[in-house]
């Protein structure tokens, strides 16, 4: 187990009351200052941000009418976290996390400025796209291990399970608010307005980054530069099996169970012949679901690889059962499900990791579960497009599912060896 900070016991009584109620449980790390502006900071630039992936799937779709380039586009962005994404977290570790978050906010609000000014000026073409889109991916290789590992700096180890988990409500929420006011902006004002606004909205990141009380943060002493910390790191985890399983079992899920955007659209238009409509109702339905996941994930406090473990059966099943619905409205009822499983699992292995990590490694770990979860969408989305393509989008799901079920036998059978260890060794 990774060392605790040793101010645990700093947040509001209300987080950490014997008989707290639901809404002090839900909403405990919101009770402090610095979670509370990140968390007002980040409901902002994150609506901003899945206005501006609307907005550039339209411009692609309207420059080449080929959902093949779209495609592209979306491999870019995270190509770089899957490859420069274990020595971003070497960084994120040697810099102070907030200078360095602040550095990304300015670095996404030049790449969205940029993608304006050439939308305006009729300057925009696909070699800006993929030039732009690369940056992109730069800037989220460094700033999502980043975000992950402040996150234990802003609350106390009591509530980093809540933080976690409204942090994933609000990405669930930012998701079906940002596009939605990004067609009304289209429609009404144009496309290049959305870059405007995404532009913008990095600006209440940094105004809550820089107004933080660092009186009240745990900054963790950035680690000197030296050589080698990358296999450190590496070797660390190794050896680590709180944070071994849990990267394991995420690589597995997030390869091939997490691809929501290729398989959704396929099962929406493939499976059920609909059209956007029926597309708008699957992908809501699973908003929603991670949404009240992410709630009732907030409130719990179980966390480590057996919660995992039962997270991941309930996400195959779950995946399972929509596999085989007959109906889309019957679909849309088990994805709501999905959509909840989702976030328990997601949340329940961020805290593990958030928890079992030395403060002078978190950098480096949460960086490869940012590769696991987001790096692995170049690997995973081809190999589930494939499927889709030639088996069908049920198979796709089924695939996902077995990801899940095999992830949940994992973590399981290492749980149990290592528990027996412990018994017969007391």
């Amino acid at each position: 187990m990774g060392a605790i900070d040793e101010d645990e016991t700093d947040e509001p009584v209300r987080a950490t009351s014997s008989s707290p109620s639901w809404r002090d449980r839900t909403f405990a790390a919101l009770a402090g200052v610095n979670y509370r502006r990140f968390f007002v900071g980040q409901a902002v630039s994150l609506s901003g941000t899945w206005m501006q992936s609307v907005a550039i799937a339209w411009v692609i779709l309207q420059l080449t009418h080929s959902a093949t380039w779209l495609g592209l586009a979306i491999a870019l962005q995270t190509l770089p976290v899957l490859l420069l994404g274990p020595y971003a977290g070497v960084l994120v570790d040697r810099l102070d996390k907030r200078r360095l978050l602040i550095g990304t906010q300015i670095a996404g609000a030049t790449q969205a400025l940029a993608l304006a000014l050439l939308t305006v000026m009729g300057a925009m073409s696909m070699g800006w796209i993929i030039l732009l889109s690369i940056g992109l991916g730069l800037i989220n290789a460094f700033d999502n291990p980043a975000r992950q590992a402040f996150m234990r700096e802003m609350v106390s180890a009591a509530v980093v399970r809540n933080a976690v988990s409204l942090n994933a409500v609000l990405v669930n929420v930012a998701r079906a608010v940002g596009p939605a006011v990004a067609g009304i902006v289209i429609a009404t004002a144009g496309v290049g307005e959305c870059f405007v606004i995404n532009a913008a909205s990095f600006c209440a990141a940094i105004i809550a980054y820089s107004s933080m009380d660092r009186t009240k943060l745990r900054p963790t002493e950035p680690v000197p530069r030296g050589p080698g910390q990358l296999r450190d790191g590496l070797r660390y985890v190794r050896h680590n099996h709180e944070l071994l399983i849990p990267l394991l079992m995420m690589v597995l899920i997030g390869t091939l169970t997490y691809e929501f955007q290729v398989v959704l659209p396929a099962f929406a238009f493939t499976t059920f012949n609909g059209g956007a409509g029926s597309l708008g109702l699957v992908t809501a339905a699973m908003g929603v679901g991670a949404i009240g996941g992410g709630l009732v994930s907030a409130g719990r406090h179980s966390s480590g690889i057996p919660t995992m473990v039962m997270a991941a059966a309930t996400f195959g099943a779950t995946m399972l059962v929509t596999s085989i619905c007959p109906n889309l409205e019957v679909a849309a009822i088990s994805l709501v499900a999905v959509g909840a499983a989702s976030i328990w699992f997601l949340s329940a292995g961020n805290t593990a990791l958030q928890l079992a990590a030395s403060p002078e490694m978190r950098g480096r770990v949460m960086a490869l579960w940012t590769v696991a979860f987001i790096g692995s969408t170049p690997i995973g989305g081809p190999i589930v497009g494939l499927v889709a393509e030639h088996a069908g989008p049920r198979w796709a799901l089924l695939l996902g599912a077995a990801a899940a079920f095999v992830a949940a036998g994992l973590g399981f059978r290492v749980n149990r060896r290592r528990s027996g260890a412990t018994a017969s060794h007391p």
